[in-house]
């Protein structure tokens, strides 16, 4: 994003945002783009005045406690791209017919519990107002009985023509892997590709005190 200092000379920075997920609103997504492209030709003392603007506005938007960090534009370490963790399915030698999501698609590979994490790159749904392609990188941890891996990436598949926001789409895995494995723990990770320079990154889990992976995919 972008702003002026005191003397109209252009300031340039990254800035992540964290919402938490008890907020009663979610941000549109479109909306976001325009307000923080309103800060383009607007005056600030400093970055911390950005920032404690960007802080305050949203969360009173989104009535929860909104976290904002800024990075300058020469931090290149400040959000590193990383493979993501666990290991990848998407090699699995699979047949596809359903591209809508269906849950009876996912099945127990065994009663044995395991503690794994697994991630896919095939995640891909539409947009819910326009219906543009939103394409994205998936990671789910659990502890349970484990589950089929080609299941699982058929699942995961059959989000390929459906419409809905991504966080939507995250929750929906999330209670969709909830209800039919009943795992002891589990969490769902999505890392979605930039429109208009925001990406949107749901994380859910169900573990408290857990937190996303500080990672950015060579995708995004």
């Amino acid at each position: 994003m972008s702003w002026l200092n005191n003397k109209g000379k252009p300031q340039v920075a990254v800035a992540t945002f964290v919402f938490p997920c008890q907020s009663s609103h979610i941000i549109e997504s479109k909306s976001f783009k325009l307000y923080l492209n309103s800060f383009n030709q607007s005056r600030f003392d400093t970055m911390e005045t950005v920032r404690q603007t960007l802080a305050a506005d949203l969360s009173t938007a989104s009535n929860s406690q909104v976290s904002v960090t800024l990075f300058g534009a020469d931090e290149f370490d400040c959000i590193p791209f990383s493979r993501l963790p666990g290991e990848c399915i998407d090699e699995l030698d699979i047949e596809v017919d359903s591209y809508t999501p269906n849950s009876d698609l996912l099945q127990l590979a065994s009663e044995d519990v395991v503690d794994e994490t697994l991630h896919s790159h095939l995640l891909k749904s539409n947009c819910l107002i326009t219906s543009q392609p939103d394409w994205a990188s998936v990671v789910i941890s659990y502890h349970g009985k484990q589950i089929d891996r080609e299941a699982l990436l058929k699942y995961l598949i059959s989000f390929r023509d459906h419409n809905e926001f991504h966080e939507q789409c995250v929750e929906r895995i999330y209670c969709e892997l909830w209800r039919t494995f009943n795992p002891e723990k589990l969490s769902v990770y999505a890392r979605y590709t930039r429109r208009g320079g925001l990406d949107i990154n749901p994380y859910r889990s169900s573990e408290q005190d857990q937190t996303p992976y500080a990672v950015r995919t060579n995708r995004q």
